[in-house]
């Protein structure tokens, strides 16, 4: 602990360095949006950035360019999406449940656990580390979303059957 109560640790030393040297030249200045103070508080600490270090060749600024700035990569070009990740039991019916709705994965997986990938938008399942079915995420419960070419041969020929087939 420092004798002012603080834990002692570089960063907040830095913290408090620069809250007093910006706060004891801002304390006679009237300032009459954020956006004037943003400004003022800019300038003042590019400044302080500037001042040359006492021990140390350089000053703050001239590391960062040397050190950090060659280190940074870009941002990803595509946003974080949070994902949830779960494992599911495929039932005799090819689906599997996620929150009360059903989704098909391939019919030979029945009885077999996979690992399902959930965002807001998408349910996505894998087996053996591969992709196995993706559906576009439902939220109405006790529906079912079913793609053709996960059905066993059998099921399938019923899919193409239409009204008028039934009333003929």
């Amino acid at each position: 602990m420092a004798r002012n109560g603080r834990i002692a640790c570089p960063n907040l030393v830095w913290f408090d360095l620069v809250e007093r040297w910006i706060l004891a030249r801002l304390r006679h200045e009237t300032v009459f949006s954020l956006f004037a103070l943003k400004l003022a508080i800019g300038k003042l600490l590019e400044q302080l950035n500037r001042w040359p270090f006492k021990k140390l060749p350089g000053c703050r600024h001239s590391l960062v360019e040397e050190l950090d700035h060659p280190a940074l990569m870009p941002l990803p070009t595509t946003p974080y999406e949070y994902a949830e990740w779960r494992k599911c039991r495929v039932h005799l019916d090819y689906h599997i449940e996620v929150d009360r709705h059903f989704y098909s994965v391939l019919h030979a997986l029945v009885r077999r656990e996979i690992e399902v990938r959930l965002t807001a938008q998408t349910v996505a399942c894998g087996f053996n580390h591969k992709r196995v079915a993706a559906h576009v995420r439902s939220h109405q419960p006790g529906s079912h979303a079913t793609q053709a070419d996960h059905m066993p041969k059998a099921h399938g020929a019923p899919m193409d059957w239409t009204p008028g087939r039934f009333l003929t």
